[in-house]
């Protein structure tokens, strides 16, 4: 039997496989500074344990995408290998807390294939549950990624694309159990916006700018154990001109924390209802992003709503100058600077929870 672990071609995958990824992750501490090292993260549940324990928590919980890119990074070396691009993302939800010394184990549902017209790639549809070491789901996603063939020529199954929901509905949103003192975020922040100050279509353009450099996203991508080949062989990176593509999952985090200005009092993430790495992102890159704000939902919680969101981060520009395509006539027609468009739907305090303490 062949030692040789080339990864799963395009050809290789079925509708319906199922796969228990390799080697369950334990995180620490030390991972944590190290996300914030490579991101500059505010977030103030993840900043300080005094933070986390005057909000109501006993530990202070991981960032949401710390838990989401090491996730992902299992399901790597059986789905994306040897992927083209990561394209999108749906129904993303963030089902409970993980905390440093939790371990995570992902599994992944093949459930769409769609071969390229060229015959040379095809998309893989797929859904992954993350559980931590008490078997508890803790995390599940559904992604499509551009995968390569192994055999141009190769026959492949009849394509099947799935139905992907436009954004998780309210009723499915992961419900925590938020107190009172989650209102006490202002005095951490030193900002007084909370739910009930948000508008649906306002804007925020974030002021901050965040370069991209080889040696950062190659640790960042290592840290998660991302082993696909786009991000660290120049030599088999022919789709960008020989240069390593910088890991999606990379600029998502980069694009949160740089969007804490404007957004300083969420609580946490709650679902990503849909995402696309519009274009590419190399390193020399300065990513910039702009929020609006599309939905604002009660959650029936006295202390706590929920604002839907949508980030575009954009390289080389001035947030200012970001773009938003509207998105009701199909996919949106993104320009060449555009390099990531997600939507997603965070917890934050309501006004109410600061009378009832």
């Amino acid at each position: 039997m062949s030692k040789n672990r080339s990864g799963n071609f395009f050809e290789d995958f079925r509708v319906g496989m199922k796969l228990r990824h390799a080697t369950p992750r334990t995180l620490t501490e030390g991972d944590r500074s190290l996300y914030i090292g490579l991101t500059g993260s505010r977030s103030v549940l993840g900043t300080a344990t005094t933070n986390a324990r005057q909000l109501g928590f006993d530990v202070r919980p991981l960032e949401d995408l710390l838990v989401f890119n090491t996730a992902f990074g299992k399901t790597v070396p059986d789905i994306s290998l040897n992927a083209v691009a990561n394209l999108g993302y749906a129904d993303v939800r963030f089902l409970a807390p993980v905390y440093p010394g939790d371990t995570l184990a992902v599994e992944t549902e093949v459930i769409g294939l769609k071969e390229n017209t060229s015959r040379r790639s095809g998309i893989v549809y797929v859904r992954s549950t993350a559980k931590n070491q008490h078997d508890e789901a803790v995390l599940t996603w559904v992604r499509w990624v551009m995968v390569h063939k192994r055999d141009v020529q190769a026959d492949c199954p009849q394509a099947h694309v799935p139905p992907l929901p436009e954004s998780v509905r309210v009723g499915s949103l992961p419900r925590h159990p938020f107190g009172p003192q989650v209102a006490q975020i202002t005095a951490l922040t030193g900002v007084a916006d909370l739910w009930d100050d948000y508008a649906v279509g306002e804007r925020i353009d974030h002021p901050g700018a965040m370069a991209l450099n080889d040696s950062d996203h190659s640790i960042a991508t290592r840290l998660y154990q991302n082993t696909a080949k786009a991000h660290f062989d120049a030599r088999a990176a022919s789709a960008s001109e020989g240069r390593r593509l910088v890991y999606g999952g990379h600029v998502m985090s980069i694009c949160k924390a740089l969007a804490y200005d404007g957004i300083e009092n969420a609580l946490t993430m709650l679902a990503i209802n849909a995402g696309s790495h519009v274009n590419p992102t190399l390193a020399g890159d300065t990513l910039v992003c702009a929020t609006t704000v599309t939905g604002k939902f009660d959650l029936g919680d006295d202390h706590v709503g929920a604002l839907r969101l949508r980030m575009i981060a954009a390289k080389n520009v001035e947030a200012a100058s970001i773009v938003f395509p509207d998105t009701g006539a199909g996919r949106p027609a993104h320009s060449t600077n555009i390099v990531l468009d997600l939507d997603y739907t965070i917890a934050m305090p309501k006004k109410s929870a600061t009378r009832s303490q």
